[in-house]
């Protein structure tokens, strides 16, 4: 899985220079903040891509990213979903830099092609010269242990992080706040004390509240789980997003936070 976050975020951050050309790490960071929000209502500030790609690409770390945010780092180059990326994409360490490509709706073509080629070479300037589009194509840049195999299959598997809810659940029209996840309805009006509003599938899986805070600590939270504090009472959460009640902006943890309300001080819910 973390072959797979690393290249995810080199070709995000490969496809975002090939439209800003001279852009450092930062400037792409902003550009895709302000580019998911726009086109995909996704609200995740610029800090949170520099820290993504620094750690598992620069510093070839085991970084967790929340699984919203990987469905829609999948979006941008050109996948469903993390899911459809991760079914895509088969990493093998034979020791050679080796780029797979196969291709989508593209039946009067080659449905794959391989190509070994020194570490040097970038795929988005192959892309152009081969007059190859993003959104034409599923594509692996390995560049450290080994060959990449891309297949046309989509056996779907579900995230690790998702429990509690069934597949035909997000078929419902309608979800509502419950405690700490989101519950699925057919119907549009439970009363008065019930807010239901329309079903949104990533908010219905990754957003949940953190019942256990006492668990938390700063390795593994920081840049994992956000929060809301509001009248001198933290709550914890899954995923960026807005309070379920309150509708305030969540943040990032911090050490300070941590340490004042997580850990040997939380205050756990009954």
């Amino acid at each position: 899985m973390y072959e797979k976050k690393r290249f995810l975020m080199k070709t995000v951050f490969e496809t975002a220079r090939n439209e800003l050309p001279n852009a450092s790490d930062n400037s792409i960071s902003i550009y895709l903040s302000s580019l998911f929000e726009e086109r995909y209502g996704f609200l995740r500030d610029e800090r949170s891509y520099v820290r993504y790609y620094k750690n598992t690409v620069k510093k070839n770390k085991d970084y967790n990213i929340d699984g919203l945010a990987l469905d829609y780092l999948s979006k941008y180059v050109g996948y469903d979903n993390f899911d459809d990326f991760c079914n895509r994409v088969s990493i093998e360490g034979d020791g050679r830099t080796t780029f797979t490509m196969s291709f989508k709706d593209l039946s009067d073509k080659i449905q794959q092609t391989i190509i070994t080629v020194t570490p040097t070479i970038l795929l988005p300037d192959f892309m152009k010269k081969n007059g190859l589009g993003i959104f034409e194509m599923t594509f692996v840049l390995f560049l450290v242990t080994g060959g990449v195999f891309f297949s046309n299959g989509k056996n779907s598997k579900s995230f690790g992080i998702i429990s509690g809810w069934e597949p035909s659940a997000i078929n419902k029209a309608y979800m509502y706040w419950d405690k700490d996840r989101y519950m699925a309805t057919d119907s549009s009006s439970l009363g008065a004390q019930v807010e239901v509003v329309p079903m949104n599938e990533y908010i219905f899986k990754y957003f949940k509240k953190i019942m256990r805070p006492d668990t938390l600590t700063a390795a593994n939270s920081l840049g994992k789980v956000w929060y809301n504090k509001s009248k001198n009472h933290v709550e914890f959460f899954t995923s960026f997003g807005k309070h379920p009640e309150n509708e305030k902006t969540l943040k990032d943890v911090s050490e300070r936070i941590l340490e004042n309300y997580a850990g040997k001080n939380a205050e756990l819910e009954e």
